[in-house]
């Protein structure tokens, strides 16, 4: 194409369908990081906005369903905790556990959430549940102060021991748990742009995949339902973060790894039927 003077335009950005690889696909969201910025912003001024305490409620959520799951389950039930202190115990599970969920049940309303930006501007469509991790995993950092300040109480008592060189691990099931949320909630999202009916089972199944979960009861009693547990990639995550701080030389690398592979293949499939179904989604909408 020319203008005026015979002279041949010279474009500075084309959008369109071009990028299709994955590194394009990254180097286009780096492109955008401003964006995911703004959304990580939006993020936490929807979430605490008319709200009194406001961000407080990141320290208060914690602590408050700890103490409830001490009182329920380890006083009233009595389900053992291993011999590790209760509220460690449950919280090491809480604030792993809240990141996962709360990031997955997110991703998985993206297209309806934000159908109405969608069809008005191009921008890389991952950029809005990449922004949802980032600002889950602010939440997650400041819980995780939460649990570091309880933890270093029993740990002055000499109730837990203090961990040696396994803490440079910790941010293995962070990452592992960011990818099977990420995932995971691609492929729901996907799916509910047709099959409306999906969001209303998320919630109902997050429930039960955190019972099918080693939070408030260890592994050791899962019994005969050990199996079925160790199928579930979270079980992995909680196991290895909570053995970092309360027992280090029990660390299971075999069960994170198998974790970590299952959210992976979870990943690429979430990103296949994300990438196949943001082409069509204003159709649905």
């Amino acid at each position: 194409m020319v203008n005026q003077d015979n002279k041949p335009f010279h474009y500075q950005t084309v959008i369109g369908n071009g990028a299709t690889g994955l590194g394009s696909k990254l180097r286009e969201l780096i492109t955008y990081k401003d964006l995911i910025v703004l959304f990580v912003r939006r993020d936490f001024v929807s979430q605490f906005k008319q709200t009194i305490l406001g961000p407080l409620w990141f320290l208060i959520q914690p602590v408050l369903t700890t103490i409830i799951f001490v009182v329920v389950f380890g006083n009233i039930a009595g389900i053992s905790t291993d011999g590790y202190p209760k509220t460690l115990f449950y919280l090491s599970g809480l604030v792993v556990w809240t990141y996962f969920a709360e990031s997955m049940t997110k991703i998985s309303e993206v297209f309806i959430a934000n159908q109405g930006i969608f069809s008005k501007v191009y921008f890389p469509r991952l950029a809005v549940p990449l922004s949802t991790l980032i600002s889950n995993l602010i939440k997650f950092a400041v819980q995780l102060l939460i649990f570091l300040a309880f933890w270093i109480y029993f740990l002055i008592r000499g109730e837990v021991q203090l961990p040696g060189w396994q803490l440079v691990f910790i941010f293995l099931p962070i990452v592992t748990a960011s990818l099977f949320a990420l995932g995971l909630g691609l492929i729901i999202s996907a799916l509910t742009t047709k099959y409306r009916d999906l969001k209303f089972l998320v919630q109902f199944g997050i429930q039960l995949l955190m019972y099918a979960t080693p939070i408030v009861y260890p592994l050791s009693a899962a019994g005969k339902y050990e199996t079925l547990l160790l199928a579930n990639p979270m079980t992995g995550v909680i196991e290895f973060f909570r053995a970092l701080f309360l027992a280090p030389e029990t660390l299971n690398f075999s069960l994170l790894l198998y974790s970590s592979l299952i959210s992976l293949i979870i990943l690429v499939v979430g990103l296949v039927i994300f990438k196949r179904e943001e082409r069509n989604f204003i159709d649905y909408a």
